[in-house]
């Protein structure tokens, strides 16, 4: 068989198309290595990489961890405002009433130490108030020091059912019904049975004081494998103006309480590499749902 110099021209381009090939698979394979490295780190909240500046899908992931870092910086700056916000104004609302009396009932003391003012009852006001400031400051190192998770394997079926029963009482009273519904068997997860336990107890009593009479938890595995449990109630929607605010931490649309439940059951789930988000809250239920990857 003769080559001609077409046969040979032939050969040299199927050569060259098959290292092409070749080459542009295996320039596939790294893309795609690095795409799920980004997409780990991003995952985990981590920003500190960046892929050489060599070609055009480098230079994309680098400019997708760019906007990446501006939204999280962005975020971190509007929580920390929302944060000096609300200590202002809690320690302000505690600390003005305090120095306000105390000129009332210097002023009022005349050169014989008499006064018109009821001393020991002003006294005992700014003893109070001055509790509350310490027992305010109490529930902020609360808040900044969450223990690292000492994890255990969990049945999520007892964990859940254990949290309902401390709150049995509670429940009772109020003339509700709180219920957990596994849509799968033997379901576990492996965390700080503690942490978790206190999550799921705020949730229901926080439920409960919204008015709540049917509180539903239910448990499945996700797409990949995570667990999520979802608390749905009937209670008062949280107001749609707060939504966005409720994991800041101090900030309540409670009379009474310190407005650091929901804020500490985020950092509690970022501990354990999970989430918790509120995914509904209207006329119908109001819905959180964790997840434990």
């Amino acid at each position: 068989m003769t080559f001609t110099v077409w046969h040979i021209v032939g050969i040299c381009a199927a050569v060259a198309i098959v290292v092409a090939v070749i080459a542009s698979l295996r320039t596939r394979r790294q893309d795609i290595k690095k795409v799920a490295y980004m997409l780990d780190a991003l995952e985990d909240g981590e920003l500190n990489f960046r892929f050489q500046d060599k070609n055009k899908f480098n230079r994309t992931l680098n400019r997708i961890r760019t906007i990446f870092e501006k939204q999280r910086q962005a975020h971190e700056q509007d929580s920390w405002t929302k944060l000096i916000r609300v200590l202002t104004h809690e320690i302000m609302n505690t600390v003005s009433p305090i120095a306000s009396l105390s000129d009332a009932m210097a002023k009022s003391v005349d050169e014989h130490g008499h006064s018109e003012l009821d001393i020991k009852a002003g006294l005992e006001t700014i003893s109070d108030s001055s509790k509350n400031l310490i027992g305010f400051v109490q529930t902020y190192r609360q808040l900044s020091g969450v223990a690292k998770p000492i994890r255990k394997a969990l049945d999520l079926k007892e964990l859940i059912e254990g949290a309902i029963g401390l709150n049995s009482e509670f429940i009772a009273s109020c003339d509700a019904r709180c219920t957990y519904r596994p849509e799968e068997d033997d379901l576990m997860i492996y965390a700080d049975e503690g942490q978790i336990s206190q999550i799921l107890i705020n949730l229901i009593k926080n439920a409960l004081q919204a008015g709540a009479k049917h509180i539903d938890i239910s448990a499945r595995l996700g797409q990949d494998d995570e667990v999520i449990i979802r608390i749905a109630n009937d209670g008062d929607p949280i107001p749609e103006s707060a939504q966005d605010q409720i994991f800041v931490p101090f900030y309540t649309t409670k009379k009474e309480g310190t407005g650091i439940g929901l804020s500490l059951a985020r950092q509690i789930m970022r501990n354990h590499n999970g989430t918790i988000e509120l995914v509904q809250s209207n006329a119908a239920q109001t819905v959180f749902e964790l997840q434990f990857r």
